[in-house]
């Protein structure tokens, strides 16, 4: 199992499909598991951090004309040009982002506390030169994207862990730009997300972070050895 597959892709798995959205991996065999969403509000797409693949534009007619295609980690560039070329629509980034805009080959539009008028609220959880990282929660239906900072993938559980931090956030999780936000469900940059309890699986993740992070980081250096 490759841990990152780049070429275009052809087996596509979908995930998370509700009312409001649906998301998609497009390489469902590597181990990154990079996950790409697909929000739907008021009759328009907002497409989050995709990885293009075949037949993707089929998927998101189902739910309506693209909007555009938002960026939420600065190194989730992935796809989004190319995606936002095909629909003529601009690529949005967070106004605090830095750094991005030349490796984008579309056009570019920022936004700050609110996605274009869109109700989706950008919450900032990470801001320095190494991270930058927001999450876009939609208070209507209880809608939280987050790209990185935590998931669903194996090398971010610790046990049993339904959702976890990601191993480099474990000391520190961005609790304080997450409290008060109670959502419905959990979608993430990598893996299926969290579709029931999202509040209190969020909530488990991150008030046990620093508790389980030894036992994640141990199960990490033994899939790292030889065998």
């Amino acid at each position: 199992m490759a841990f990152r597959a780049d070429e275009r892709a052809t087996d596509v798995r979908e995930i998370d499909r509700f009312d409001g959205g649906v998301g998609w991996i497009a390489h469902p065999d590597e181990q990154m598991q990079r996950a790409s969403h697909a929000l739907e509000i008021d009759g328009e797409v907002w497409v989050i951090d995709p990885v293009d693949a075949e037949g993707i534009d089929d998927l998101l007619a189902e739910f309506g004309n693209v909007a555009g295609v938002v960026v939420g980690l600065d190194r989730h560039k992935r796809d989004a040009a190319a995606i936002a070329d095909r629909h003529d629509v601009p690529v949005y980034l967070p106004e605090f982002f830095e750094g991005v805009t030349g490796d984008i080959d579309a056009a570019v539009a920022r936004f700050d506390d609110e996605l274009s008028d869109t109700g989706l609220r950008a919450i900032t959880l990470i801001d320095n030169r190494f991270w930058q990282e927001v999450a876009l929660y939609n208070p209507a239906d209880g809608t939280l994207v987050v790209p990185e900072s935590v998931g669903t993938v194996d090398y971010f559980l610790a046990g049993d862990e339904e959702l976890g931090v990601h191993p480099a956030l474990r000391l520190k999780p961005p609790r304080a730009a997450l409290r008060g936000v109670a959502p419905e469900r959990v979608l993430v940059g990598h893996g299926p997300g969290v579709m029931d309890n999202g509040s209190r699986v969020l909530e488990t993740a991150l008030a046990g972070s620093r508790k389980r992070a030894p036992r994640l980081y141990a199960s990490t250096a033994w899939d790292m050895l030889p065998v």
